[in-house]
């Protein structure tokens, strides 16, 4: 059987979770570091292609195992946002211009350094004293190596005054090290690391300090948290950090704009091979440590920085056929099923074609010989079709005008581009994986029912909404193949352990079209209550931040549904949900709603509401009598006259940077 794009999604999605497990938890990765990429890629891949599904790959690292003690972090240790092209790059500098209200004529000097491929580490120091070190972890909480860490070479154990924070940076193992570390481990019959990068992580992740003392471990550091007292740029930063005995990893330096950041990332393309330690791209960060802080951070990663990958290797194989797969949401998705070929050192055997007009753009058929590179060394794609290679007698592909799932007709609407199954809830690639996307591990997250036990329920006809997963029995479940008393009694528990959540799994878990964890997150944080989030309305959504038009017509539409809304009422008689508190428990605005109308002085929009939010506040779009802050700026318009007239209190951009301050 054909296996579906929702299929694909959770299996890509449950071997990325395990893969983190074993490598971030258990000290024992199964596949290389290039394979692993290559499988996150797969999923984002699959992910920017289908907008429907769960945005699964929105994580950052794995949860603290249970071999260390888990380290809060002082403020989170964030990704990065990639860039594939010089354009990406220049969109980036365009958006801190917006972001921070910058004329084209102003100044945005940025710093660059190489992209290190090692381990995230945060380094504690109390006085000058190394008293801590931890890996990210899930980037909120890490865990705690201090032991281990303490045995790397160069590492200073104090510094050169009494300074109290984190410096943050990478452990690694240099290539000219890495050869000699695998040809003694060979010898002694211990383990043979795949590359620098797993061989420093399994390092550093020793139980006994005295293996890890025994591995060559290098640290390169690259910030501090907080910034240093009296620094004002990024380059002093690296400067001190420098000057206390750490190494910071080079090339670096100080560019005058986007377009001279080109030369520097020839450079490092050109040299990479030079380089003793792995790096997979360039990280360009704003300068002034000023602007960084106004522009914070969003989902997870900081507005101030991006990673410039560099390019992946290409290789041409041959397209064996093309396949069309039914996602959850309906979107009928082509998928490249190639000749395996090594790209990059992985081995890649499939694609996303994207959709039909990419098809028909590249002309691809059955038996091509095509181009394939895997962007920034992870993402496999389809460059192009090598048209005098093509064998005599190949037909054009013809995009399928009904669902192979269910055989129901399939429609492109007008302007759209994706083509859609008319089945709905009838096409079982659509119910199914509503199913399995509402028990997966980023949504409810119930353990022990995954794709093949909901498959098998579904096929008996125990579970087809999932409000029914909450009515399965013991009786119904024990007799099934694979299951017994035993096995139904631990589901039954991890069920009814699951009948109260936090409202953010529970938005993301109704598979809502476009949001993913990271928007349900945003969606819980603005609205608080179950209530509020599913009688918002299209003024209310787009004022929370990251939620554009076309997410809140998404929202809107899926609430608007009368199926949904009939599964939503019978859902509700089954869960409840846990009212979502906001973050800044103690923050200026906290508890406020705040509206924004007009154009402020200095602040763009995007800043004042960050701002406004960081403080506690919610953001609404429109002014009504529970609103308490209404933010004018010049040629303010009605929200301005609605506040007069109920008599909201009214602040110029001077008054809310004081009422912040305050």
């Amino acid at each position: 059987m054909t296996e579906s794009v929702e299929e694909r999604h959770a299996r890509l999605a449950a071997e990325v979770a395990r893969h983190d497990a074993l490598y971030y938890q258990a000290d024992a990765p199964e596949v290389s570091d290039a394979e692993y990429d290559a499988l996150r890629a797969d999923l984002e891949a699959l992910e920017a292609a289908n907008p429907g599904l769960a945005r699964a790959s929105e994580t950052v690292g794995a949860d603290p195992g249970q071999g260390f003690a888990p380290v809060r972090h002082a403020a989170p240790m964030l990704s990065l946002a990639n860039a594939f092209t010089e354009g990406d790059v220049a969109e980036f500098a365009a958006r801190v211009r917006r972001f921070l209200n910058l004329p084209e004529s102003a100044a945005l000097a940025l710093w660059a350094e190489p992209k290190v491929d090692g381990l995230s580490c945060a380094l504690t120091y109390e006085r000058g004293v190394l008293t801590r070190a931890a890996t990210r972890g899930n980037g909120a909480e890490g865990e705690d190596i201090t032991a281990n860490v303490r045995t790397i070479a160069g590492l200073p154990q104090t510094l050169p005054q009494a300074w109290d924070g984190e410096v943050r940076g990478e452990i690694y193992i240099r290539r000219s090290d890495f050869a000699a570390l695998n040809a003694a481990q060979a010898e002694a019959g211990g383990r043979v690391f795949a590359n620098p990068r797993n061989a420093a992580a399994g390092s550093v992740r020793q139980l006994d300090p005295a293996v890890t003392a025994g591995r060559p471990l290098r640290f390169f550091a690259y910030a501090t948290h907080p910034a240093l007292a009296g620094a004002a740029t990024q380059s002093a930063i690296v400067r001190t950090l420098e000057s206390w005995g750490f190494t910071a990893p080079r090339p670096h330096g100080v560019y005058a704009d986007a377009v001279a950041l080109g030369g520097y990332y020839d450079a490092l393309a050109e040299g990479r091979a030079d380089l003793d330690f792995d790096v997979d791209g360039a990280v360009y960060k704003v300068e002034d440590l000023a602007l960084q802080a106004r522009l914070g951070a969003v989902a997870r990663a900081p507005r101030w920085a991006v990673a410039h990958k560099l390019p992946g290797e290409r290789a041409v194989t041959r397209l064996l056929e093309i396949r069309v797969q039914t996602g959850r949401t309906g979107v009928l998705t082509p998928v490249a099923i190639l000749e395996p070929v090594t790209v990059g050192g992985v081995v890649v055997g499939r694609a996303s074609l994207h959709n039909a007009d990419e098809v028909a753009r590249l002309d691809a058929r059955a038996g091509d010989m095509v181009e394939v590179r895997r962007a920034g060394d992870v993402i496999p794609q389809v460059l192009r079709v090598l048209q005098d290679k093509r064998p005599a007698g190949t037909a054009s592909f013809t995009f399928p005008d009904r669902c192979p799932a269910c055989g129901a007709p399939a429609l492109r609407e007008p302007g759209a581009v994706a083509v859609r199954c008319t089945g709905g809830l009838a096409c079982p690639a659509q119910a199914l994986h509503r199913l399995i996307h509402f028990a997966s591990r980023h949504a409810l997250d119930i353990e022990g029912l995954g794709a093949k036990s909901l498959g098998l329920f579904w096929s008996q006809g125990l579970a087809r909404t999932p409000a029914d997963i909450f009515r399965l029995t013991p009786a119904q479940v024990a007799p099934l193949p694979g299951w017994g008393e035993l096995s139904a009694e631990n589901l039954m528990a991890a069920i009814a352990a699951r009948r109260h959540v936090p409202l953010a799994r529970f938005v993301y878990a109704l598979g809502i079209p476009q949001v993913g964890v990271e928007t349900a997150r945003l969606l819980a944080g603005q609205f608080g209550t179950w209530e509020a989030v599913k009688n918002a309305d299209e003024g209310a959504l787009l004022a929370v931040e990251g939620v554009g038009p076309a997410v809140a017509a998404e929202v809107l539409a899926f609430f608007a549904e009368q199926g949904n809304r009939a599964a939503l009422a019978d859902l509700e008689k089954e869960v409840t949900t846990e009212d979502h508190v906001a973050r800044s428990a103690s923050g200026a605005l906290t508890g406020k709603t705040v509206v924004f109308t007009g154009t402020l002085p200095t602040l763009s929009r995007a800043e004042a509401k960050a701002r406004a939010q960081a403080a506690g506040a919610k953001v609404a779009g429109s002014v009504s009598a529970k609103t308490d802050y209404v933010v004018a700026g010049a040629e303010a318009g009605s929200k301005l006259r609605t506040a007069q007239a109920l008599g909201v209190a009214v602040l110029d951009e001077a008054a809310f940077a004081a009422l912040l301050g305050a």
